[in-house]
């Protein structure tokens, strides 16, 4: 089994790298203007995985988030698997800096003759860099539907108890003398 993580982790990584170098490659002939939009919709996906992310794990992690800032009702809060939600918001972050940063960048960028110049291989340097963050949004994506996974199969699970204990319920009292009527 091991082999096999090697082997799907080796592939997903040498198409990443071919994913990067096709962007580097055909993105040369891509204007940034063109480009622009989806810049500004991979932002659009961070911040909102972002904010769903943070969302989660305010409704999930209230008192944990509250000893993160210094307050506490002197109860220990559970740690949990916070670390399956804040993963994606940490990474969604980091891309959307990124993201805020080549919106300033670029445009100074432009302005600088040598790089004007050379106009075409920077087009493909944008565009490589936005199917790389696109990959990584695309792995933050995925990385969201583990805690949400969990989350249904844990009331799946609740809901079953739920339902046993019920029935079982029903037949205890079924078979108690106590309860039938008899002495």
């Amino acid at each position: 089994m091991k082999t096999l993580r090697i082997v799907f982790f080796v592939v997903v990584v040498a198409l990443a790298v071919s994913l990067c170098g096709a962007g580097f490659h055909y993105g040369q002939r891509i204007e940034f203007a063109q480009q622009w939009p989806l810049y500004e919709a991979l932002r659009n996906t961070a911040s909102i995985i972002f904010a769903v992310v943070g969302a989660w794990l305010a409704i999930i992690y209230p008192e944990r988030l509250k000893l993160s800032f210094g307050k506490s009702d002197g109860k220990a809060a559970p740690k949990g698997n916070i670390g399956l939600l804040l993963t994606p918001a940490v990474h969604s972050t980091i891309i959307l800096v990124i993201l805020l940063l080549v919106g300033i960048v670029a445009p100074l960028l432009k302005q600088i003759p040598a790089i004007a110049e050379h106009v075409e291989v920077w087009r493909g340097v944008s565009f490589a860099l936005l199917t790389s963050l696109t990959l990584w949004q695309v792995v933050i994506v995925i990385m969201t539907i583990f805690p949400a996974d969990m989350v249904q199969t844990f009331v799946a699970k609740e809901e079953a108890t739920a339902e046993i204990k019920a029935h079982y319920g029903k037949l205890n009292r079924k078979a108690d003398p106590k309860k039938v009527g008899n002495p």
